[in-house]
């Protein structure tokens, strides 16, 4: 991806966030400049990955497969001395018809939260013992409702409707078609995106850059040590 197209991705992002009134942490603001000068006060940020995160899944088509994160809090599994903390919440920016691919967790469970915009889509599959998608039939819980699904079963969330996805629950999701971009929140347990993403068709999880122009703000694997 270029440098301009994330630049502007963020940029549309933080005023979709400030179109409902949701506020980013300061963070969420410094510059590559102001990183610069961050020593070890700000390692909670650094080792937990907080921040802007943007992915194509290295499939170079980040309008048809992509997305963009920020995320807010988070723990470490790997460092539980130093970050204790037993859960992480996000937020992101889904467009009509761009999908996020289909892949489950081994450790985390998460709610999926449609906090503004349109329409968000969620294809269901159970896993199988072979990490495979299975033919079974399985239950979800939406906003403290349990629903019994087929294996592949769509579930719509508009605005203000969540779900709930259990470990080894396979799911992709995109904005429904004409319905506009949606505001997706995640308030789960931990986030490891380097230990816990089970794509079911191998994905690279980081974009690669062309610096065509400066950063406005660091991605959450972009920041100097202290």
């Amino acid at each position: 991806m270029k440098r301009s197209e994330i630049n502007n991705y963020i940029i549309e992002a933080k005023q979709l966030f400030d179109s409902i009134s949701f506020k980013l942490p300061p963070f969420g603001f410094w510059t590559p400049e102001e990183w610069a000068d961050k020593g070890g006060e700000a390692n909670e940020i650094r080792d937990n990955q907080l921040g802007w995160d943007l992915t194509d899944y290295g499939e170079g088509d980040y309008r048809n497969m992509g997305l963009l994160l920020f995320t807010i809090r988070n723990g470490n599994y790997n460092r539980r001395k130093e970050y204790p903390k037993g859960y992480a919440e996000k937020i992101m920016i889904v467009k009509e018809e761009q999908v996020c691919p289909m892949h489950f967790h081994w450790k985390k469970r998460e709610d999926i939260i449609n906090r503004g915009g349109g329409n968000l889509v969620i294809e269901l599959y159970k896993a199988n013992e072979k990490e495979e998608l299975s033919d079974e039939i399985f239950t979800v819980n939406t906003d403290g409702v349990t629903h019994t699904c087929e294996p592949g079963e769509k579930i719509i969330l508009t605005p203000g409707e969540s779900i709930c996805l259990e470990p080894y629950m396979y799911h992709r999701f995109y904005g429904e078609k004409a319905k506009g971009t949606v505001i997706v929140g995640e308030v789960s347990d931990v986030n490891d995106d380097d230990n816990d993403n089970r794509f079911l068709n191998p994905l690279k999880r980081f974009p690669a850059i062309d610096e065509d122009e400066p950063a406005i703000h660091l991605l959450c694997n972009e920041y100097p040590p202290a």
